[in-house]
């Protein structure tokens, strides 16, 4: 029986050695060599704020059941000042038709409320996000003028409250806001535009809220990166005063104002070169045969109605304002050019059918007079067409004689009339032929307008140019 027990003590011995050696060697396996050292990561030298590590509720650590954040921070005391500062994303659109603008911008309150101070070793703030907004007091801020406006909420309510210390507040939040803009369009496309978002408490007057600009005209900063494609961005500045309404009182309203100049290269190109084409293209019928009707009333038809439809599409894009824009001047006295230029192919058509009813009429009647042949006195006068028979009777020493109507050439249109002389009622006269021509040239008005018009297009373009330049 010593002996059996003899080895059984001996087998356990051996089978705790070994498990003791199996113990050594997953030790050394995973711990490090003694002769290396891990570097020393810089993050964990950094002091770490207690505020931050405490595991406390919120509401405990800024005590915010302990108070009643409904009313504003001292209460029935003096105004608390509000100090904003905005910094403008982007401007996204500028509408004439709806005269408004929208711009995107990131607004800031700062302000203090001694309710929300809490201990702190290493003076470090507390930064939240939108959900604890609704359980604090925090500026009733509003856009006066606005049409639309949205918090952006991708991918979170993009709302930032930062609390120190001390009490003081930092309220940040990204908006965009679609604001009503007084556009004047009596110099467009040559005008500029100043456009202006307000900003007011919509609650607290001035006696409770004093809404200030945190670091006067650098409170506004922009990205230079801004650009619009019709207008130029001239300047961003700031403003403030009070604003009064007749049942609630006086409030303190803030201003944001930019100017905006009009790029006018565009209009150039889609309004002015093609009405100034047209009314060139007009002109080109002065020059074209007054007998080929179809030609010439087909070219000023065509140019009436293409006028017509650019006033047309030019107005389709602005409001309908009640007062005259500076292009609706050039587009109009456009219009009355090309119109002229059809009146005056009118006049000349109209004046061309006289005249060919006039030589008409004397041929008719050079047919029905007797024959002059053998007469021994004859006197040639030349008459234009528009002359009459009472014209050629009236001149003195002749008497009624026979006409011989000749046509000369298409060109001048004239006639021929011989004038016999009577021997017996010129004795007190000189005796002889006499010759006189009145030629009148019936390309009169067209010459005339070929110089006339555009010598008056080029005169209204200079003083155009030099008002609204």
């Amino acid at each position: 029986m010593p002996r059996y027990t003899r080895v059984l003590l001996l087998v356990l011995c051996v089978s705790l050695i070994g498990e003791c050696r199996k113990h050594r060697s997953r030790k050394k396996r995973w711990s490090a060599p003694a002769g290396t050292h891990k570097p020393a990561n810089p993050l964990s030298k950094k002091v770490v704020d207690g505020t931050k590590s405490r595991k406390v509720k919120t509401s405990h650590l800024l005590r915010i059941d302990e108070h009643d954040f409904t009313m504003r921070p001292a209460f029935a005391g003096p105004a608390v000042p509000v100090g904003v500062d905005v910094q403008v994303e982007s401007l996204d659109s500028i509408s004439e038709v709806d005269m408004d603008f929208t711009m995107t911008l990131y607004l800031r309150h700062y302000w203090k409320d001694e309710r929300l101070a809490f201990p702190s070793t290493t003076n470090k703030s507390m930064t939240f996000d939108g959900r604890l907004v609704k359980k604090i007091w925090v500026p009733d801020v509003f856009f006066v003028h606005s049409k639309r406006s949205f918090i952006h909420d991708t991918t979170t309510d993009n709302i930032m409250l930062r609390v120190f210390p001390d009490g003081h507040v930092l309220y940040s939040l990204r908006v965009t806001v679609t604001a009503a803009c007084n556009m004047d369009f009596s110099r467009f496309p040559l005008d500029s535009q100043t456009c202006t978002l307000e900003l007011e408490s919509y609650a607290y007057t001035d006696e409770d809220l004093m809404l200030y600009w945190k670091s006067g005209d650098e409170s506004l900063s922009t990205d230079d990166r801004i650009s619009l494609s019709q207008f130029l961005i001239q300047k961003f500045h700031t403003t403030s005063r009070l604003a009064f309404y007749s049942s609630t009182g006086w409030y303190n309203r803030l201003y944001i104002n930019f100017t905006l100049r009009r790029h006018i290269f565009f209009f150039l190109l889609q309004t002015y070169f093609p009405a100034t084409l047209m009314v060139m293209l007009s002109w080109v019928s002065f020059w074209i045969d007054r007998r080929a009707v179809p030609a010439r009333v087909s070219l000023g038809i065509t140019t009436v109605l293409t006028m017509s439809t650019i006033i047309t599409g030019v107005n389709a894009s602005m409001p309908r304002v009640s007062y005259i824009k500076a292009v609706d001047i050039y587009l109009w006295v456009s219009f009355v050019f090309v119109f002229l230029s059809v009146l005056e192919y009118a006049a000349v058509n109209y004046l061309t059918t006289l005249r060919d009813g006039k030589d008409r009429k004397l041929r008719e009647k050079s047919r029905t007079l007797p024959c002059t042949c053998g007469m021994p006195h004859t006197k040639t006068m030349m008459l234009d067409g528009t002359y009459s028979e009472e014209d050629a009777n009236s001149l003195a020493g002749y008497t009624r004689a026979s006409m011989v109507a000749e046509d000369i050439s298409d060109k001048q249109e004239q006639m021929v009339v011989h004038l016999s002389l009577d021997n017996e009622s010129t004795g007190t006269k000189k005796k002889g032929i006499r010759g006189f021509r009145i030629i009148q040239n019936t390309h009169t008005i067209d010459t005339y307008s070929r110089m006339i018009f555009p010598g008056s297009y080029i005169l209204f373009n200079l003083i155009y140019w030099c008002v609204y330049c």
